[in-house]
């Protein structure tokens, strides 16, 4: 009897831990909680940043923001297995963008996505983050040439800084080679 109480106690404890941790989500599945205010907020805005590149602008978190040459008319043209190694940097809903420190407010705007979302642009063009940089200022997608066309980070006029190209660092890029 002793031991099917303690049986019983160990399930129900385990049962009570599965149902906790089912709980916790990241916002990125189905039954996730939505963002705090502050945390969308931060997803709209632009903002600039210094670093090994001089003065370059980021997204409200500080993960640096980039153009894809091969957009056009502020168009994007970044999409499926691009938009994975490129996420573009988008607004919820009807929001629009903010400017943040350094960032100017006359420069930006959105553009219509295929898949009916609202990418930000600056000085007309779409924005993206790379998924290979590992944390806010990082800005291992300078210069790369992915998906047809090279990346570049923007200094807070929307020029694209060209200077600057990462070099190797022994360590391996994440990159599906382009294609």
């Amino acid at each position: 009897m002793r031991k099917t109480n303690r049986t019983a106690v160990y399930a129900g404890t385990a049962v009570l831990c599965a149902a906790a941790l089912g709980g916790c989500s990241d916002g990125g599945g189905n039954g996730g909680s939505s963002p705090s205010p502050s945390s969308a907020q931060k997803a709209g805005t632009v903002e600039v940043r210094s670093g090994g590149l001089g003065r370059f602008l980021a997204d409200g978190s500080g993960r640096t923001l980039y153009l894809f040459e091969a957009d056009t008319s502020g168009k994007s043209t970044c999409e499926g297995g691009c938009a994975t190694a490129w996420p573009p940097a988008v607004v919820e809903g009807k929001g629009r963008p903010k400017a943040g420190d350094g960032a100017e407010s006359g420069l930006l705007g959105t553009t219509e996505r295929k898949d009916g979302s609202r990418q930000i642009t600056y000085d007309g063009h779409p924005l993206y983050r790379y998924q290979g940089d590992d944390k806010p200022g990082d800005t291992a997608g300078q210069g790369l040439d992915q998906f047809g066309a090279k990346w570049f980070v923007l200094d807070p006029s929307g020029k694209k800084i060209t200077h600057g190209k990462k070099k190797p660092s022994g360590k391996p890029q994440k990159s599906d080679g382009g294609y």
